[in-house]
């Protein structure tokens, strides 16, 4: 690549303004979705997704489940494109998350949990798409035109509003005012400085990204980040998960990024990320709080639960430049495009 900046570069860059725009254009959405999650009842939400937008909905089912309470259940959306079963979900909530709303096997569940008795909510970036046209209500998440192939601005805005529906939904104030500050603090993480930890992931061949809740969504979506644009082997744990079987690859040098946010589960991710240390492994955290001499350093909202998607902007401004760094172009992977459409 030449010395112009990525599309990734930019995009990244283009959050905080997207998610601005979400949370004012769409608060009468937001509102009607609250009341009508009120009204309903739903004893289950469930969600389908594919690629990035399937983070975003761990993201969400992590939110939704501590503030509401309600159980989400991810449906593989082949269950109705391939194996063109039933799904009874009288009363229920069925949400789908997509980018471009074109893939025709996320537009199949859809309409299968409408005709299963669900309300179905499309979160999409093309308002006008076939998966919009089917929902019964849509979302759109005003991210703009996305040119690189990686999802950044798209799918930072695709959990914003996941996370502005969990608030609607619950009337949580905390919630409210994190989100109110939250495109302040995607701004400000676009200047994390990550420089000092480029040497450790620059001839790495293997990683792992970590955390616990809504920052273990957000390892998922590093991990995938990792791979389609730097080319680099990553595998993302649960910080809980990591204790188990995984630990076993775990040796001295192994890079582990794990998100930090100063919510409930930080003490604990402070216990595990000690012991990986003691292990050997370079452990790299992305934090409001210093968490030890690799942090990268992240703004918060003031509300933990939130700051995995501050960090994230972060995430994503190192592995681009990481990509570069190996000599990769970040917006166009030999292998992928766009837009992906499975069956």
């Amino acid at each position: 690549m030449n010395g112009e900046p990525s599309l990734m570069f930019s995009e990244t860059g283009e959050a905080a303004q997207a998610v601005a725009r979400l949370l004012s254009r769409e608060d009468n959405t937001f509102k009607e979705l609250g009341r009508l999650i009120g009204e309903r009842r739903p004893p289950v939400v469930t969600v389908a997704a594919r690629g990035s937008s399937d983070h975003a909905v761990s993201f969400f089912k992590y939110l939704f489940e501590i503030a509401a309470g309600i159980p989400v259940a991810s449906i593989g959306p082949s269950v109705a494109s391939v194996y063109r079963a039933s799904l009874h979900l009288t009363g229920g909530l069925h949400i789908t998350v997509s980018q471009s709303g074109a893939s025709p096997d996320i537009i199949a569940v859809q309409d299968e949990a409408k005709r299963g008795g669900a309300l179905t909510v499309a979160v999409v970036n093309v308002a006008d798409s076939p998966l919009a046209h089917g929902a019964d209500v849509v979302l759109p998440i005003h991210a703009g035109e996305e040119r690189s192939v990686a999802a950044t601005k798209s799918f930072i805005a695709s959990a914003a509003a996941l996370a502005a529906v969990t608030q609607a939904a619950t009337g949580d104030a905390g919630l409210a005012a994190g989100l109110a500050r939250l495109p302040e603090a995607l701004e400000a993480a676009c200047e994390a400085d990550h420089a000092p930890v480029l040497p450790l992931l620059a001839g790495a061949g293997s990683l792992y990204t970590a955390g616990r809740g809504p920052g273990f969504a957000i390892a998922l979506e590093a991990a995938l980040k990792a791979k389609e644009t730097a080319k680099l082997h990553a595998e993302a744990f649960s910080l809980a998960e990591l204790m188990h079987g995984p630990m076993q690859l775990v040796g001295e040098g192994f890079p582990i990024l794990a998100f930090l946010p100063e919510d409930e589960a930080l003490a604990s991710s402070i216990e595990a990320v000690d012991k990986l240390s003691r292990l050997g492994a370079a452990v790299v955290a992305f934090s409001s709080r210093a968490l030890g001499p690799r942090t990268i350093a992240v703004p918060s909202t003031g509300h933990g639960r939130l700051d995995p998607l501050v960090a994230l902007v972060a995430y994503y401004r190192l592995v681009e430049r990481l990509a570069r760094e190996r000599g990769l172009d970040p917006d166009s992977p030999d292998k992928l495009k766009k837009v992906t459409e499975t069956i």
